[in-house]
């Protein structure tokens, strides 16, 4: 097999041929004649580019960048293949991140101009937390909603997708009080991260559990919440917290009444998805936190 230096390939291009232009091997041109590009094999003059004495084809086609009348591009394009496969020309790169989309309450996905892929981040609601009893004082925490990651071929899209965005578990206050599971968040029928369950009421097992996520190409289940703590009257002074989502962390919970400082309520969820934070009985109640709505990310490229 023939050995090439591809490091001794040299072409000059030339633009449109003259007749009246002395070419040299290596020569380039553009032949509008039957729009192909056209590589001097030796030195002429006046031989037209299909004189096979004279010339190679170069490049076949429409002449895409080899014809001297088509503009450089601008500043970032590469070149490529045209639409119709018939030529080169200068176009934007593609592949990359071009745009982003933010739902935090439900609507509708609109995929803009031009964009063939898209990644979807579909969080699930964070539940709110349990309630505290008379003998056991501190409410669970609530689970944080689950969140599915998926890659989707946007390029033969031409309708919009429903989104939903699943909404918080609500602050409970009343004693033995289980909390308020979380609202699922869906991207279509593609994917769907689910809501986080409701916070245990301090005489209930079980509950605080993160949510599930289905369809995506990763799932990610959201946090479990604190546990809910008993004992005897006004002696559990730790109160869970609400589980922590994809995005963060969840809400504290409840601050028992002490003889250095007042109580305080249970948060809400700081970050997307997360749990709330468990409420507390002493006597008195202290709400629960109430669960964090969920989220819809969408990542867009080329």
């Amino acid at each position: 097999m023939a050995t090439i230096n591809i490091g001794s390939l040299t072409f000059t291009h030339k633009g449109d041929y003259a007749s009246g232009t002395a070419y040299v091997k290596n020569d380039v041109v553009y032949y509008a004649t039957n729009g192909n590009a056209y590589i001097a094999k030796t030195s002429t003059t006046g031989n037209a580019p299909t004189s096979t004495a004279h010339w190679d084809v170069f490049a076949a086609g429409s002449g895409g960048i080899w014809n001297a009348g088509l503009s450089l591009g601008s500043a970032g394009q590469v070149v490529k293949v045209n639409s119709g496969a018939t030529a080169l020309e200068f176009g934007d790169a593609g592949g990359g991140l071009q745009s982003t989309q933010v739902f935090t309450a439900s609507g509708t996905y609109t995929k803009p101009a031009g964009i063939n892929k898209i990644r979807v981040f579909v969080t699930g609601a964070g539940a709110s937390g349990g309630m505290g009893t008379a003998n056991y004082n501190a409410g669970g925490g609530g689970g944080a909603g689950a969140t599915a990651i998926e890659l989707i071929d946007v390029s033969s899209l031409s309708s919009t997708v429903a989104v939903t965005v699943g909404t918080g578990g609500t602050v409970v206050t009343a004693t033995s009080t289980n909390g308020v599971s979380g609202g699922a968040s869906s991207f279509g029928s593609y994917c769907t991260g689910g809501g986080g369950i409701q916070g245990a009421n301090a005489d209930q097992s079980g509950l605080s559990d993160g949510g599930t996520a289905t369809g995506g190409d990763i799932n990610i289940r959201g946090g479990d919440g604190g546990c809910a703590a008993g004992g005897n009257s006004n002696d559990e002074r730790m109160v869970a917290s609400g589980g922590s989502s994809y995005w963060g962390g969840g809400g504290k919970g409840a601050k028992p009444n002490t003889s250095q400082t007042g109580a305080t309520n249970g948060q809400a969820g700081k970050a997307y998805g997360s749990g709330g934070g468990g409420g507390y009985y002493d006597g008195s109640n202290y709400a629960s936190g109430a669960g964090k709505d969920g989220l819809v990310y969408i990542e867009e490229y080329k």
